[in-house]
């Protein structure tokens, strides 16, 4: 367990059988990542991650549960025995086995062809070239079919295959003047390996450098152990990173993948073709939440992009789009303006629905009444599929803007219903000269906060200066403004030792040392930030947003069910408490 673990978290001893490391399941700075070797049993106490050694390796590999028994059994050693078999079974098995092994034979001999053949030196030139370098090329086992007629035939069946085998696997051909005998498949061109997540090679991509033989790019066709639509190409290479960062970035064509690789975004695949298929996606959401499309800015591209996100609508995968100059694909990005400018597209992702709401509006005619009305008609069952909150505010605000009308006015004609005082302040902005900073929406907008968020914050000031935090926490009950559990104990024990911070918490509640441990990181972070401990007015403002939290959630609550009276005593009141957070916040900024 520990062999398994360490190779990608630094563990650190914490007492008998209980090692502690950083959590490859989420960023964080304050390890509460909790493994008991003994158990063979792992916990994270902040995203509450947990399982064994197969569920481990199913995470952070991307592979099932088979695959990952598998991948298990191969680096222990382990011998696997398949009990009560069928023979037919059994048989099948066997012969996709024989055929992995033909086609890893095949992609080696493809690899050493490139790099030790004298005709293989214009494939060699052309990708150094493309600005690839001979490590990644290994790496992703690119190589070189020799263009004589039947040198992989030949060295295959000095090896044990049968002609059948090399049939089945695509590596060979009928001849049409002696069919009894096989030449190669592949000839003159770069081999691109199709490796599934477990890396077994499954058939290849050839291109050809003279565009005279065939197709530009030639497949593998569809047999025994390869379908061109459950390949992703790279995702061997792609999955340790994409399962730790819980994203992948999908590309069209194979060099825009290594090239990716090359430039250290090495959680990229690609499609087979042009198209993502349902099986692709099965094996996406196996591995990530979020799938970044990086496809080529062109016709091609954009018709690309509207076909994946037909096939995720109802995956659960998040979709977004890094959106390249027009005309080019990452490949040619990279070479005209570097790597760095290319990662910088990939952290300004957009939403799938934003990529898409800004394609309807630019260029979209709106001179006349009749225009606006059918930009608006394409647009209301866009919006329709995004849920009340920011990123919608953000939408419809830049519709409005394209279109030319109120806000408001866009709602009603959108369908939406009329905009609520609070709900209109908070998306035209705040009054003018008011800071931003204060406005009650400005922390989620600008930094998605959440309650728990604020939570943290107040509790991490409260141990930045102990006396007022004692003071602050007498005043409330966590029971009813702290939400999140771990956070409620936190606070509670906080509650009864402070000002004392350097009281222990008790030895047999590792979650709680967790807890604590990441909030005096916090507020060390937030005092030298500050150059101070947190100020009066600062712990007064976190502890009004928690109650205004509080307040927004019942408000919800008593609009959805009926609230009559009491909703109108509550809004009165939330609007008391925001008025107090932009008076607290303007002191705080003046102070400064």
């Amino acid at each position: 367990m520990l062999a398994l673990v360490g190779a990608r978290v630094e563990l650190t001893r914490r007492g008998h059988d209980s090692y502690f490391g950083c959590c490859p399941f989420h960023d964080e700075r304050t390890p509460s990542f909790h493994v008991r070797p003994d158990e063979k049993r792992y916990h994270c106490f902040g995203c509450s991650e947990s399982g064994d050694p197969f569920s481990f390796v199913m995470q952070t590999e991307g592979l099932d549960f088979v695959g990952a028994l598998e991948a298990l059994a191969d680096r222990f050693g382990v011998t696997l025995e398949t009990e009560d078999e069928e023979p037919e079974a059994a048989a099948r098995r066997q012969r996709r086995e024989r055929l992995y092994v033909l086609l890893d034979r095949a992609a080696a001999f493809y690899e050493r062809h490139l790099w030790e053949s004298g005709e293989a030196a214009p494939a060699r030139e052309y990708l150094r070239a493309r600005g690839f370098e001979e490590a990644v090329l290994r790496e992703f086992r690119v190589g070189w079919a020799p263009v004589a007629w039947d040198r992989l035939v030949l060295a295959s069946r000095a090896a044990g295959f049968g002609a059948a085998e090399l049939l089945a696997a695509d590596l060979g051909r009928r001849k049409r003047a002696a069919p009894d005998e096989l030449i190669d498949r592949f000839r003159g061109r770069i081999m691109f390996p199709a490796a599934d997540a477990r890396g077994r090679v499954r058939g290849f991509g050839a291109r050809t450098l003279s565009g005279q033989d065939g197709p530009k790019y030639l497949n593998t066709a569809e047999g025994d152990v390869y379908h061109k639509r459950e390949v992703l190409y790279g995702i061997a290479q792609a999955r340790a990173a994409a399962a730790r960062e819980g994203r992948m970035i999908l590309c069209e064509g194979y060099t825009d993948v290594i090239a990716l690789h090359q430039a250290g975004v090495r959680n990229a695949v690609g499609i087979m073709g042009t198209s993502l298929t349902d099986e692709q996606v099965a094996e996406l959401v196996r591995l990530v939440k979020v799938l970044e499309l990086c496809l080529d800015a062109d016709a091609a591209g954009q018709r690309a992009m509207e076909r994946a996100a037909a096939v995720c609508a109802d995956s659960g995968l998040d979709l977004r789009v890094v959106a390249l100059p027009a005309g080019t694909d990452p490949g040619e990005l990279i070479a005209r303006e570097g790597a760095a400018a290319l990662r910088r597209r990939i952290e300004a992702s957009v939403p799938y629905v934003a990529f898409q709401v800004g394609r309807m509006l630019d260029g979209a005619a709106t001179a006349t009444a009749e225009e606006k009305d059918r930009v608006i008609a394409a647009l209301r069952p866009v919006l329709a599929s995004v849920p009340d909150g920011l990123l919608r505010d953000e939408l419809v605000s830049r519709a409005a803007a394209g279109l030319g009308l109120p806000v408001t006015r866009l709602g009603v004609l959108l369908g939406a219903a009329e905009l609520s005082g609070e709900d209109a302040r908070a998306r035209s902005g705040p009054p003018a000269g008011q800071s931003a900073r204060t406005t009650p929406s400005a922390p989620t907008r600008a930094g998605a906060a959440t309650k728990p968020d604020h939570e943290r914050a107040l509790l991490a000031m409260c141990l930045a200066a102990p006396e007022l935090g004692a003071a602050a926490l007498a005043r409330i009950d966590p029971s009813e403004v702290i939400g999140d559990e771990r956070l409620r104990r936190a606070a509670r024990f906080l509650r009864e030792r402070l000002p004392d911070p350097t009281a222990d918490p008790p030895a047999d509640d590792p979650e709680l040392v967790v807890t604590l441990e990441d909030l005096r990181a916090r507020a060390a972070r937030g005092s030298a930030a500050r150059g101070r401990p947190a100020s009066a007015d600062e712990i007064e403002h976190a502890l009004l947003l928690l109650e205004r939290d509080r307040l927004r959630e019942e408000v919800r609550y008593l609009r959805a069910h009926g609230g009559g009276a009491q909703l109108v005593a509550l809004s009165t009141r939330l609007q008391e408490v925001q008025t107090t957070i932009q008076a607290v916040g303007s002191r705080i900024d003046q102070s400064r």
